[in-house]
């Protein structure tokens, strides 16, 4: 399941590097709802960190290997309590054929949003900008 290169993992790090963990592992380690929810959760974000504050580590790489062959998922990172886990979602190709048309909005007695113009909050200039007069010298120089 490792068959990122290390510049994709790099970037899938910096991802992660903001994101707060989705799911925690309790005392009862992996189950088939957290697998579920794992799973879930992958569908939704692609990339999500786990927290494994319970487990040892030894517990957490088996939890986070156990994770990547029940989900499909590859190993970003693993570092103290914290597990990364990506996993690409499908990519959905747009319908061919004619676009759905979309229903005319019926006009109401207020006028169109585009015929209200706004007032500018720029400074008109009267005339061309004289420059700003220099302190004179001092005198005792």
């Amino acid at each position: 399941m490792n068959d990122m290169t290390a510049a994709q993992k790099k970037a899938l790090k910096a991802r992660a590097h903001a994101l707060h963990p989705l799911l925690q592992l309790g005392e009862n380690g992996l189950t088939d709802a957290v697998i579920a929810e794992i799973d879930r959760a992958l569908g939704a974000h692609e990339l999500i960190k786990i927290r494994a504050a319970t487990l040892n580590r030894d517990e957490r790489e088996v939890a986070l290997a156990s994770i990547c062959e029940r989900t499909g998922a590859h190993a970003v990172q693993h570092i103290g309590k914290m597990l990364v886990v990506f996993r690409q979602k499908p990519r959905q190709e747009a319908p061919s054929g004619p676009k759905p048309r979309l229903p005319k909005r019926a006009t109401s007695g207020w006028p169109d949003r585009k015929a209200i113009r706004k007032p500018s909050h720029r400074r008109k200039s009267a005339g061309p900008q004289r420059p700003q007069r220099r302190r004179p010298r001092d005198a005792r120089r």
